[in-house]
């Protein structure tokens, strides 16, 4: 099963890089991609470029050989919709089962996003929860595709949702971005190779 873990990664940090991990081994993934958004739908344009987001988040992964970066969405011009892109992987693994893993809050607002329905078409969705965390009421369309057993997940190739608990580390972009912003140490927030770029390119300053 092959795993895609989209986001702005603006920039990428240990909240992303440690979920990632556990869900990779959690799944035995055969892969897990970063997917970079370019154009974000629901909020505003990253004011750190796609290259720079980019090129951090290979700095972050560049020792971890089971991680990789996907970057068909900063290749295509235009809003990142995500079932443009699922679309376009399930055009390249034939019927090899895809998750897509998301977190709680992009979960909740699911129905939100451009053709959702149609996301299950190619993908399962797999939701990162906190431990202890219980799903609210489901919609008839969620719990008709619900399953219970992660293993059953890769007998077919897309189609349905697993809540996942995973370590949910306090850590958001957002803080980051201040702390360089106020010249505060980001040290054990996010990889040293990452800062350091960060520090060359005075990005967020």
């Amino acid at each position: 099963m092959i795993g895609i873990y989209g986001g702005t990664f603006n920039p990428v940090h240990y909240g992303h890089l440690r979920t990632a991990l556990e869900v990779g081994e959690i799944f035995a993934l055969q892969e897990l991609r970063f997917l970079p958004c370019a154009q974000p739908v629901h909020r505003a344009k990253p004011e750190v470029s796609a290259i720079d987001r980019l090129q951090m988040l290979q700095l972050a992964i560049q020792d971890y050989p089971q991680f990789s970066c996907d970057t068909r969405e900063l290749e295509r011009a235009g809003p990142s919709y995500m079932v443009d892109t699922l679309t376009s992987i399930r055009g390249e693994i034939a019927d090899t089962a895809l998750s897509l893993f998301i977190g709680t809050d992009a979960f909740n607002h699911l129905t939100r996003w451009h053709c959702w329905q149609e996301l299950f078409e190619y993908a399962h969705i797999i939701v990162m929860t906190r431990p202890g965390h219980k799903p609210d009421t489901l919609i008839d369309f969620y719990t008709d595709r619900l399953v219970d057993d992660r293993h059953s997940l890769k007998s077919c190739p897309s189609g349905k949702i697993f809540f996942q608990q995973v370590t949910q580390l306090e850590i958001s972009a957002s803080f980051i971005r201040k702390n360089f912003a106020g010249q505060t140490s980001n040290s054990f927030l996010l990889p040293e190779p990452v800062i350091e770029y960060i520090q060359a390119r005075r990005l967020y300053s």
